[in-house]
């Protein structure tokens, strides 16, 4: 199985920014946990992190040519990005949401989210178990298999 993560805007500061709230785990931290994880359960993972909205978006196209399901972290956009909501919808993926801290019990912008109905789960407050929770999500929505043949296109992103 195939899963792509892509992590939105100031993912990359993990560590730095308000690890009161993120914790102090680094991107880097993160990407080795999940990756830790996911390789004895035949999962593999791409990540990504961008501090653009067209670099989600065009990261979340691309991906529907390899993966078999997405695991996103919007960040601010989970907020107010329809745009990414429409490119998670549009790419026809599992897609499950995930946040570190749990944006229900922070300041009020932040417990709306535009994404989370175009997403089959959102999970939240877990920290780096957030992603952990989404494999095991993804894993069991796609039967442990690959929900679609992609051998011949994921050759193309190579």
């Amino acid at each position: 199985m195939r899963i792509g993560v892509v992590n939105g805007p100031n993912l990359n500061l993990l560590g730095i920014r308000e690890p009161e709230i993120y914790g102090r785990g680094t991107l880097a931290d993160l990407e080795a946990y999940v990756k830790a994880y996911a390789g004895p359960a035949d999962v593999e993972i791409r990540f990504s992190q961008w501090n653009s909205e067209g670099g989600v978006i065009d990261e979340l196209h691309a991906l529907r040519l390899w993966a078999d399901g997405v695991i996103i972290n919007p960040a601010a956009f989970t907020h107010y990005s329809y745009a990414v909501r429409d490119a998670i919808l549009g790419i026809s993926l599992p897609t499950v949401e995930v946040h570190l801290s749990d944006i229900n019990k922070r300041e009020p912008f932040r417990r709306i989210s535009v994404t989370e109905d175009a997403c089959i789960a959102q999970i939240m407050g877990l920290g780096f178990d957030s992603y952990i929770r989404a494999i095991d999500t993804l894993i069991a929505h796609c039967g442990g298999r690959p929900s679609s043949e992609k051998s011949s296109a994921s050759e193309l992103m190579q």
